[in-house]
């Protein structure tokens, strides 16, 4: 079954229902609110200043179909690829089930990535059409003559630019029925990208079976039914939002977006819509902490009765957070979710909400998953050793794309995927990480390639080496640390440096410099456990070296 019956089931047995809610809390007129129907010409109902939009299955379906008529119309076949450049919206979902109706594979890209990045991945995607908003006018003007395959820019908003063309007046005049396309279970369904330590984009290719095993795997964890609610809040182009929100299309219940993150909105959105699941990255759940013990936001002030889980995601969770959660929110259960795009996001390993007493773990084999401990030469190992986790299932991703070499290096012949992490199971069966085998940085829940920020300093001119390592921080997780050796007889301060990274996007940006030796073994590769040893621990002042730490607010 492709994941596209799971909508039209909905379409036919609850249409009138209400699948998707829209929230934007920066409007101020909260009672402004837009009921999103089937109008002859949908880009009058587009409203970007509207607080609340909602629209019902039915019309999510057919919105979807419109759009995969749309596709055809402009030659994209099945096997073809169209890249999706959004920040969440109403429109983003009915976008890629429309992409996928069509028999085609929908390409979701960071609504981070620089003009490059974009042009980088529509060119590794081999993307036809690219569908586009706003926020992304001026970079992919940039890029948009540089893509030879890119044959038709579509925009998603009001006052379209006049090298693109109207979703919105284009959608209008597209059937709603269901398009005349084949599609099984078995047919490819979405490239995601995810990078290694090279901090190249791998794109990662996935079968609709995939995206409905993470459908299953999302409702047996966490229990959607009929009546729910979820509040999703991180970004739809990311494997874990849309997969956690899934487990709301398997089971017919509603789904909100909250455009804008804060505290107040937060717990504003999930009174007034009656929210029962909320996924939050770790900085939110701290943010919402502090904001209460500082009394900037008082819970008497929120019906917050029918929330029963809170999970998390994305990067390692202290147990200190989830105590101090609980004692906020007593009856709330609580989930840890880990997995990759690899894996079709979230799920193939999870703590599982019976089992709070083993906070800190990631937790056990997701429903569907096989996991095992395996040593250098993929040999399993016994409870207690640290190897690297291996995990197997339906969600497993098919290849990297166009990556022959790639596929061969993270996946068995038999289903394994390689993940990366370094992991140890406890004696009651238990999986806990002890490190990442890859270098990536996770900051908040997004990842950071440090390759691409030593690439990058090492083109000032005093700097002689650098090496880039995460370090603890209590709200993001980790923050991006680089270690930089001066040129001899040159000098330079921390915030000449941080000047200079400006030109970085300001995610990639070091939060802390240190100025010192970068350690290199005898084959010239940087030690980084070394400098992960060395500068790890939360003073800021190395004991070794005595080298001086300043963190960047």
């Amino acid at each position: 079954m492709p994941i596209t019956e799971l909508l039209e089931k909905n379409a036919e047995q609850f249409p009138d229902e209400t699948a998707l809610v829209e929230i934007n809390p920066e409007r101020e007129n909260k009672g402004e609110q837009t009921s999103w129907k089937e109008f002859s010409l949908v880009e009058l109902n587009y409203r970007e200043d509207t607080y609340r939009r909602e629209i019902s299955w039915k019309d999510f379906d057919r919105r979807a179909n419109r759009f995969a008529h749309l596709l055809l119309a402009n030659g994209v076949n099945k096997g073809d690829k169209v890249g999706i450049l959004l920040m969440n919206c109403l429109e983003w979902l009915p976008i890629y089930f429309g992409v996928l109706k069509a028999g085609a594979l929908a390409v979701p890209l960071n609504y981070r990535y620089t003009a490059d990045e974009i042009k980088y991945c529509l060119d590794l995607a081999d993307c036809s059409l690219l569908v586009f908003g706003n926020e992304f006018i001026d970079r992919v003007d940039e890029i948009r003559d540089d893509v030879p395959k890119l044959k038709n820019l579509y925009y998603v908003g009001t006052h379209c630019p006049d090298w693109a063309q109207s979703y919105g007046r284009f959608m209008s005049f597209c059937s709603s029925r269901k398009p005349p396309v084949e599609i099984t279970d078995e047919d490819f369904a979405a490239i995601y990208f995810s990078s290694g330590t090279t901090g190249f984009p791998k794109a990662i290719l996935h079968k609709h079976k995939s995206l409905v095993h993470s459908a299953a795997c999302e409702q047996e964890h966490h229990g959607q039914k009929y009546g729910d609610c979820f509040l999703c809040m991180p970004p739809l182009y990311h494997t874990g939002a849309k997969m956690h929100w899934f487990g709301s299309l398997r089971s017919a219940s509603r789904g909100v977006l909250l455009r804008g993150i804060s505290p107040k909105w937060i717990l504003e959105t999930a009174a007034q819509e009656r929210a029962t699941n909320v996924w939050l990255l770790v900085p939110w759940a701290q943010d919402i902490l502090d904001a209460i013990d500082r009394g900037e936001v008082s819970l008497d002030d929120y019906d917050l009765s029918q929330w029963r889980l809170m999970h998390i995601g994305a990067q390692p969770v202290p147990p200190s957070l989830v105590a101090r959660w609980k004692k906020h929110f007593p009856n709330h259960q609580y989930d840890t979710n880990y997995g990759l795009s690899e894996s079709i996001g979230p799920g193939c390993v999870h703590l599982g909400i019976e089992n709070e007493h083993k906070v800190g773990a990631i937790g056990i084999a997701g429903y569907g998953w096989e996991t095992m401990v395996v040593d250098s030469e993929k040999n399993p190992l016994p409870d207690g050793k640290v190897g690297e986790l291996a995990v197997r299932g339906s969600g497993v991703m098919t290849c990297y794309y166009k990556n022959e070499q790639a596929t061969k290096e993270s996946l068995s012949e038999d289903g394994w995927l390689w993940t990366g992490d370094m992991a140890r199971v406890d004696s009651e069966g238990f999986i806990w990480l002890v490190d990442r085998k890859k270098d990536v940085i996770i900051t908040g829940g997004e990842n950071l390639y440090p390759v691409q920020i030593e690439d990058f300093l090492r083109g000032n001119d005093k700097i002689k080496d650098v090496a880039v390592i995460g370090r603890p921080h209590e709200r993001l997780g980790e923050i991006a640390c680089a270690v930089i050796e001066l040129k001899p007889n040159f000098e330079a301060t921390e915030d000449e440096i941080y000047e200079f990274c400006k030109a970085l996007p300001r995610y990639k940006r070091p939060r802390e410099i240190i100025f010192d030796k970068v350690p290199r073994n005898p084959t010239g590769k940087i030690e980084k456990p070394v400098l992960r040893e060395r500068y790890g621990a939360s003073s800021l002042v190395s004991k070794q070296t005595g080298a001086q730490i300043q963190i960047k607010k």
